[in-house]
């Protein structure tokens, strides 16, 4: 194995999918992801049987599973590695191998610094960030790694000159991204019991526009709604911050038992605000909440025939569905416009219906809706009427269907389909190897590259 195929599986999900992994150890197939590891070099398959064999103590066989990915000097094996040394009480190689390989940081020190904690160094991890606040990831890790250590104040003051260079002025400050120096301190702050400080520290900045992603608004937000602070969260909820407080000013007036003003505030923004459909939105998803699926289709159905401007119909049909009500959301597909349809219909909208009408037990009439139709009009076709027969149960027919299809796409169906039959080893051999997928991704992206 080599680490260009190990980071290719981590960007791409090259491989054996992580879900598909899940399902393989739900199913008792940590031997088969053992082999896999070992024999394709699966870094999914190695992660998931590492987790499951350090849950059952079994230390060494998970040393001896990733112990050849940390081989190739790949920060997140070596990560995974030092964690299983560290919990089999070998402290020491775990250090080791986790100490930072040159002076270019990436992830090693944060991983390093995880490690110094875990082995009870908890102030060798802080003197070892220290000097390199100035980079993000570093400032996240000092906070992470400190919380529940009894070191606030030391963290605080080590903040201290990198937030004092920030909030002087945020647009002149040498490092535009130290922006989230003002989260970190609010973080350790509200950690450390001193949450008028963190609310305080975060609303100046906010009222003040010194912030610089709306990331700072978001955190501030959630930190309200955290600790209940209905009234500040009201003033940002009807303020030019909307957008972002709807929803957190909704859960928390639901939290203490205001549903009715709840509401009353998505209506009253409805009917005031001219970009209305985030709030529409947000007033759709407290109806449909609330047991009340019928409100909440005739609040947004006004959009549900737009071709071009936004629209709310997916979004609805996804809702009832995930809270299940899969044939309220079929009903949604019928009777719209002919001009939406001629925007929508292939594109998303039939693939939609068919997916629902499976989760209904309609999976024949919509494998009937497939066949009606020329093959060059649905996509994934084979894949999807596989997925139909299978919720029909009629697993051998989707499994031989599947078998005759190309691609990576219809290969972890398939192996899907097989580790539900229990047969584990088998779909992890029909999932093809990293060097395939990489070769398959290529030329797709060349095709695409092509059709521009």
């Amino acid at each position: 194995m080599n680490i260009d195929d190990l980071e290719w599986q981590q960007d791409w999900y090259g491989g054996v999918p992580p879900r598909l992994v899940e399902e393989i150890l739900e199913r008792g197939g940590l031997d088969v992801l053992v082999e896999a590891a070992r024999e394709r070099g699966e870094w999914f398959c190695a992660e998931g049987a590492v987790r499951r064999l350090c849950a059952a103590g079994e230390f060494a066989r998970a040393w001896a599973v990733v112990e050849p990915f940390t081989a190739t000097g790949w920060q997140p094996a070596i990560r995974t590695g030092a964690d299983v040394l560290l919990r089999w009480g070998r402290v020491e190689q775990a250090l080791e191998l986790a100490h930072p390989p040159g002076p270019e940081l990436g992830d090693a020190l944060p991983d390093y610094a995880e490690v110094l904690v875990g082995a009870g160094r908890v102030d060798d991890a802080i003197d070892a960030l220290a000097p390199h606040l100035r980079e993000r990831r570093v400032r996240r890790a000092l906070v992470r790694i400190t919380d529940g250590q009894g070191r606030d104040d030391r963290v605080l003051e080590l903040l201290a000159p990198t937030f004092d260079e920030f909030r002087s002025d945020p647009h002149r400050c040498r490092v535009p991204d130290l922006w989230d120096v003002l989260t970190a301190r609010a973080t350790v702050l509200e950690r450390s019991g001193r949450v008028d400080e963190a609310v305080a520290l975060l609303g100046a900045d906010v009222a003040a526009g010194r912030y610089g992603p709306r990331n700072t608004v978001e955190f501030h937000v959630e930190l309200l709604a955290r600790h209940g602070r209905i009234e500040e969260l009201r003033e940002l909820a009807t303020g030019a911050h909307g957008p972002i407080a709807a929803r957190p000013y909704v859960a928390a007036l639901e939290g203490v038992g205001r549903a009715a003003d709840a509401e009353s505030y998505l209506r009253g923004l409805i009917d005031t605000d001219v970009y209305r459909i985030p709030y529409e939105n947000a007033l759709m998803e407290f109806l449909v909440r609330r047991g009340r699926p019928d409100e909440a289709v005739e609040a947004v159905a006004h959009t549900f025939d737009e071709p071009h401007e936004p629209n709310l119909l997916q979004a609805t049909m996804l809702l009832l569905a995930e809270h299940g009500q899969p044939d309220k959301a079929l009903e949604l597909t019928e009777g719209r416009s002919a001009a939406f349809l001629e925007e929508n219909e292939r594109y998303w909208l039939r693939s939609n219906r068919w997916w629902l009408m499976g989760e209904a037990g309609r999976s024949r009439e919509a494998l009937a809706e497939i066949e009606a139709l020329p093959p060059d009009e649905v996509d994934d076709r084979e894949v999807t009427i596989a997925w139909l027969l299978a919720r029909d149960d009629r697993t051998e027919e989707a499994v031989a269907r599947l078998r005759q299809c190309p691609g990576s796409q219809a290969a972890t169906e398939l192996a899907r389909l097989l580790v539900r039959q229990g047969r584990c080893a088998e779909a992890v051999a029909v999932i093809p190897d990293v060097t395939t997928q990489r070769a398959e991704n290529r030329r797709l992206l060349g095709k695409g590259e092509e059709g521009e």
